[in-house]
Order: C-alpha cells, then structure tokens, then sequence
C-alpha cells in the first residue's frame, strides 16, 4: 500500500499551509458558484402534477408542507423494479431526521419521488428504516419532463443537460434508445401559492448532498476508488459508483 510519506511535523505544517491556500481558492470560487446558483432565473411549474403518497393523492405544492422552499431527490426506482436503485439508496441513507430538520429551520422541505408504484415504495422505506416523505409519481409525467427517466419512445431525450447529438458526441449514444432511470435533485420555490423550478444537479454533481464523499475526500485513504490519485493508497481499489455496498 503507497502510503504517505513519512516526514517531521514542521514539514508537515509547511507542506499543510501551502495545500491550504488551495481549499481557501476552492472554497471562495464555490462560494462564487453558490452565488451563481442563486442568482439563476426560475421558471413557473405549469403542470398539475399528481403524486402518489402515504395519506393520499398530493401535488407538487403540497409537497412544500407549507414551507417556502422544496428539494426533491429523484431517487432510481422503475416500476417494474421490486428494489430500489442501490447508489440512491446509498445517499437516502445519510438523509436523518437531524438533517431534515435543520432543513425545515430553514424554511425548506425534503422529500423523494419515484417513478414505481407508492406500495413498492412504503415496502422498500419500511426495510430501510427510513423516515422522510416519499411519493411516487407513477402514471406522471413528472420523472420525464425533469429528465431522470430517459426513454426515447415517450419523450425527447436528455440527459444531463445534453441531447441527442451531444449525447452522441461524448459516447452515451445508448440514452437514445435504452429505457433508463437517472438520480438528481430538483430545487423548487412556492411565492404566493405558485411554485417555481429554480434548479437541478445530476451525476456528480449530486455528491455535495452527502456527506460520506466530503468526509472520505478530507482524509489520507481518500474514496478509495480506482480512479482516485495517488494511486495504492488503498487495499481495495472500488469502482466509482457510491453504492457503498463495499
């Protein structure tokens, strides 16, 4: 295993001080990124949605439970599906109650929405344990109009903000003709009983929601992922797909 040199601590501080000029840039440009995020433009939601929940049918703005501001995790879950997406499983994991609520201080809501059936639903959430609100939105055309599931003989394909010819162009010609659920999360915003889609990050962009990649990225081992640098720095080198199943 290539572990880190060994070195005295003045070494180490120097060599620690010089990395931290590089977080302090990292952190200001992801606060001007925040910003930029922020500052997007919003579209209003014009379809009725209708989704599937534990205590009835409810619509997209019920789903804010009156608060301001809604974030929905576009979990992996086909209807012909009897388990969940295990890499969206993995980051449902890490949404605690403690979490949820410090959301809610916020003036914002969590919930998930999948596209298989609500009983498929409650059987999975009840195996897991867990506790936050998910709905289904089978029957909907909310999973297709947000582009996480992909099928080209229902609606025009996207993935990622990429259509069909750049989808060609960066070797993901097969979203064009394989049916297939995509992960994300959606941001929305309810002003004066209307709500507004404000944003929605896919693939790694998804990472910062969780917590076991930040926490993992701040140590020696790092992910423990093959595509990771240094490389040997872990017994295991795992693929990158953060299922955490190992």
């Amino acid at each position: 295993m290539a572990l880190p040199d060994i070195v005295d601590r003045d070494t180490w501080r120097a060599a620690r001080i010089d990395l931290l000029a590089e977080e302090k840039a990292m952190t200001r440009a992801r606060d001007a990124l925040s910003t930029r995020r922020r500052e997007l433009p919003m579209v209003r939601v014009e379809k009725d949605y209708r989704f599937e929940g534990p205590d009835g049918t409810v619509t997209l703005l019920d789903m804010f439970e009156g608060r301001r501001q809604l974030i929905v995790q576009h979990f992996m879950f086909d209807p012909s599906w009897e388990d969940g997406c295990p890499s969206c499983t993995a980051g449902a994991d890490e949404m605690s109650e403690g979490l949820r609520r410090h959301l809610e201080t916020r003036d914002t809501t969590f919930a998930v929405v999948s596209r298989a059936p609500l009983e498929k639903l409650e059987r999975y959430k009840k195996n897991r344990g867990w506790t936050f609100p998910w709905y289904s939105s089978h029957g909907s055309d909310f999973n297709y109009d947000f582009h996480v599931s992909i099928d080209p003989a229902v609606a025009p394909v996207e993935l990622n903000f990429r259509a069909a010819d750049e989808l060609e162009a960066a070797g993901l010609g097969w979203a064009l003709e394989t049916p297939t659920e995509q992960p994300g999360f959606s941001a929305f915003l309810a002003v004066d009983g209307e709500v507004f889609h404000t944003y929605t990050t896919h693939a790694r962009g998804m990472e910062w929601t969780g917590g076991s990649y930040a926490f993992l990225d701040l140590t020696a081992l790092g992910r423990q992922e093959e595509w990771e640098e240094p490389k040997g720095r872990a017994d295991i080198a795992r693929g990158n797909i953060p299922d955490f199943a190992s």
